[in-house]
């Protein structure tokens, strides 16, 4: 069996700098596992522009950021299996309770067994598909996920249809329509069953606006006509229930659909190592650590619920390499202290008595938010929490309660479903409320209008 102090599961941007903050921690075993011929992950596909601002204060195409994190990887020599998938993640055995046993698979190795001390997930996130739609109609060639169309045309070279229409506003569905358009199709409409975009106000203008592509809210397709090949589809109003309203029906002629209708997190695995999850973002429950509801399991990036910048992905990866590096270090200058074990208890009743753990409720407009529990005694001096709306508000505040208390309010001129938000917490202001007994055990996160 294979030893390494650190697996990281997925070769994508969150992997990679997952990896890096790792080794930059001081961890010096380190493995990426990933399934794909080459690292990158879904940024190798992403040709258009708008990538790493917040982290290289420049505007990249997607290769090209992955590039910049995969030529570090290089350089700090820490090794990848490629072309290999991971199919279970399980605890050791009773006398290596802190170990995880990662079982992979490839044509050249075969099936292996490795031993980490710890393991950071880093899967990404996959589309919704049609299956998950409750279209009539018959199953004709020319239906595709928006994400695959994007790599027949940047990858492949081949063009899926010359007319189009998409349904769901996300984010890769925007930017096909102004891909596909690009190369010589007609997008003839991006329909959208909630009453609000899905993805990034910046790609709906430049997207859409900017090539006269109409997108129409609170509408959705209700018939896929054509046998062997997409003929057209039928378009109609919902209501707010979703449900379609007769007389508004729309007849698009078209020979292909792409759907753009949502993200899931990968988590087969997370749920195999019995891993709590998430039930609205469908992603582990972490801690400020980013850490798991296993013991030295981590998760980082799409796996851990769907962000909307690649930018922050690397952000939230980084901690996620850095925390479990610490956790290593921890395990192993435990293991190695030649301690009495009733010093050692001692010690471990007093962090507990001391560890104040605080859970993040989402309410009113807020869906979830990532982490969702922090012990004050473990986290960096400031720490950031993500969370995404249920609904646009303009001209709305984040407030954020300790009890009836107020801590803090954040103005926001505008919120959508589309955009990540997101907050910080100082650990002195969180100790602080604590000692006056203002905050016991929970932090309410709402919006107030």
């Amino acid at each position: 069996m294979e030893q390494h102090d650190i697996v990281i599961i997925g070769g994508g941007p969150a992997g990679l700098a997952a990896a890096i903050a790792a080794r930059d921690e001081g961890a010096e075993d380190i493995l990426i596992v990933e399934r794909d011929h080459q690292l990158g992950g879904i940024l190798n596909q992403c040709i258009h522009n708008g990538f790493g601002l917040h982290t290289f204060k420049e505007e990249l195409t997607g290769p090209e950021y992955a590039q910049r994190f995969i030529d570090k990887v290089k350089e700090a020599d820490i090794p990848c299996l490629l072309n290999t998938i991971v199919v279970d993640i399980c605890h050791g055995n009773e006398n290596e309770s802190g170990t995880k046993i990662v079982t992979v698979m490839n044509k050249e190795q075969g099936m292996i067994q490795i031993c980490a001390k710890a393991v950071i997930l880093a899967m990404g996130c996959r589309e919704r598909p049609r299956g998950a739609l409750n279209i009539p109609g018959y199953r004709p060639a020319g239906i595709y996920s928006a994400g695959t169309a994007q790599h027949y045309v940047n990858i492949e070279g081949k063009m899926p249809g010359k007319e189009v229409v998409i349904l769901g506003s996300g984010d890769i569905g925007l930017i096909m329509a102004r891909r596909m358009t690009l190369e010589g199709a007609k997008v003839k409409v991006v329909a959208e069953l909630m009453p609000y975009s899905g993805g990034l106000r910046r790609n709906i203008v430049q997207c859409l606006d900017d090539y006269g592509i109409p997108l129409k809210l609170s509408t959705t397709v209700i018939d896929i006509q054509g046998k062997e090949r997409v003929e057209g589809v039928t378009l109609a109003k919902v209501d707010g229930r979703g449900k379609p309203i007769p007389g508004t029906e729309e007849q698009i002629p078209c020979d292909t659909l792409l759907l753009s209708v949502g993200l899931i997190p990968e988590n087969e695995l997370s749920s195999q190592a019995g891993v709590e999850m998430n039930p609205i973002t469908n992603g582990p429950k972490v801690n400020e650590s980013l850490e798991t509801s296993v013991k030295g399991v981590f998760a980082c990036g799409n796996v851990l619920h769907v962000h909307d910048l690649v930018d922050y992905v690397s952000q939230e990866a980084g901690m996620a390499g850095k925390q479990a590096a610490r956790y290593v270090q921890k395990e192993c200058e435990s293991k190695n202290a030649d301690r009495d074990i009733s010093v050692v208890k001692e010690e471990q009743l007093r962090i507990q008595q001391n560890n104040m753990i605080i859970e993040l409720k989402a309410e009113q407009g807020v869906r979830y938010t990532v982490p969702s529990i922090i012990h004050i005694d473990r986290m960096e001096d400031t720490q950031v929490v993500r969370f995404r709306v249920g609904g646009v508000y303009a001209n709305a505040k984040i407030a954020v309660y300790a009890g009836e208390t107020k801590m803090m309010e954040l103005k926001k001129r505008i919120m959508a479903p589309g955009e990540m938000e997101q907050i910080q917490l100082k650990k002195d202001k969180l100790q602080e409320l604590v000692e006056q007994n203002i905050l016991t055990n929970q932090i309410t996160i709402k919006v107030e209008e």
